[in-house]
């Protein structure tokens, strides 16, 4: 059974939780991170050397190298809701710096962020974390708001300032996702003749997703369908948010699904909900991450222990969590960075 930490943190939920067996897709069928997933997995792929070796490079980073799972800080907040909402809860991540520490004293295997923020401290720190770049963002400042990923530099400004990786959101369902799909598909191929790795935020966004008071932007068949797009266009790593329902083809009655992704391949159980997800990124061959959230304060702690046992136990590989991290004391970030990372060192919470 998981530490009593951990137990702790999951309450009256932890048997509901840890206990649960997977009856939908069998975990025999999913490629679960391990120490040796480079070798059995992207070694017949057609990625090159370089990108090959970023990989690893992410995987073997901060306290869970050699895992197969990876700890990332992403913290492009400022941009895509704005400077004062991201920081003014602590403001001394106003200063890039200070991200950068914050993913490095927190043990992470990498810290994604914009060009500002991760060209302002390349020189110093490079060489001693992966870099994230994320190339495309949603700015909130133009009047009336508008939802639409744009580019912010190029492929080319990423690798010269030792990015290890560049990361990317297409906004699925929205009505610039076609021209999304292209742009990042187009950056993704560059970066990947370069040496870097692509990490794809698969998101959607659609007004039309919320119906009769349910919002399906996070149900498990239209978030898995979204992945499966982005792995199409060669993403390495996949992040998308927790699912909390299902039935989204269904309740809009549009695009196409099968019966037997209700029937047979999901339940409403957390678990077998992001399987399907994982299942959408080749059966875990393209690694599943999952975003923490916003920062509630108080439930911050036992709300990221649930998503990382989730997540883990469902065959994704890891946690990308940052508003609940930076959005509080420099110590009390790093203490809940290490125990989502703690919940992946358990060898006793398992495949489910």
């Amino acid at each position: 059974m998981a530490s009593t930490k951990i137990q702790e943190l999951l309450a009256d939920k932890a048997e509901y939780y840890l206990g649960h067996e997977c009856k939908t897709i069998d975990k025999s069928v999913i490629h679960a991170p391990s120490a040796d997933h480079h070798d059995n997995v992207w070694m017949h792929s057609n990625r090159n050397l370089q990108t090959l070796r970023s990989l690893h490079a992410l995987s073997n980073t901060g306290r869970l190298a050699g895992t197969g799972y990876v700890s990332i800080l992403p913290v492009d907040q400022g941009i895509e809701h704005s400077g004062g909402a991201s920081f003014a809860p602590n403001p001394i991540y106003f200063d890039p710096e200070n991200i950068v520490k914050l993913a490095i004293e927190g043990g992470c295997n990498a810290v994604a962020s914009t060009y500002g923020v991760l060209g302002a401290v390349a020189r110093k720190y490079a060489h001693k974390i992966p870099f994230i770049v994320k190339i495309n963002h949603n700015e909130f400042i133009s009047y009336p708001n508008k939802f639409d990923q744009i580019m912010f530099g190029t492929i080319k400004d990423a690798w010269n300032m030792g990015a290890t990786a560049v990361g990317a959101t297409i906004y699925y369902g929205s009505d610039e996702s076609a021209r999304q799909i292209v742009e990042v598909a187009k950056a993704f191929e560059y970066a990947h003749e370069l040496g870097m790795a692509t990490v794809l935020w698969c998101y959607l966004r659609n007004s039309a997703f919320k119906k009769d008071g349910v919002d399906y932007h996070t149900a498990a068949d239209l978030t898995g369908q979204a992945n499966h797009l982005g792995v199409t266009i060669q993403a390495d790593i996949i992040k998308q948010k927790l699912p909390s329902n299902n039935g989204g083809y269904n309740a809009m009655n549009f695009g196409k699904t099968s019966k037997l992704v209700y029937d047979k391949l999901t339940t409403d159980h957390p678990i077998d909900l992001t399987r399907y997800q994982v299942a959408n990124c080749y059966m875990g061959r393209v690694g599943l991450i999952n975003s923490g959230g916003e920062s509630k304060g108080a439930t911050d702690m036992a709300e990221a222990v649930m998503t990382a046992v989730v997540n883990k136990r469902a065959g994704g590989m890891g946690l990308i969590s940052g508003r609940k991290a930076f959005q509080k004391p420099m110590n009390d970030g790093i203490a809940l960075l290490n125990t989502i990372q703690d919940v992946y060192l358990d060898e006793t919470i398992k495949l489910a």
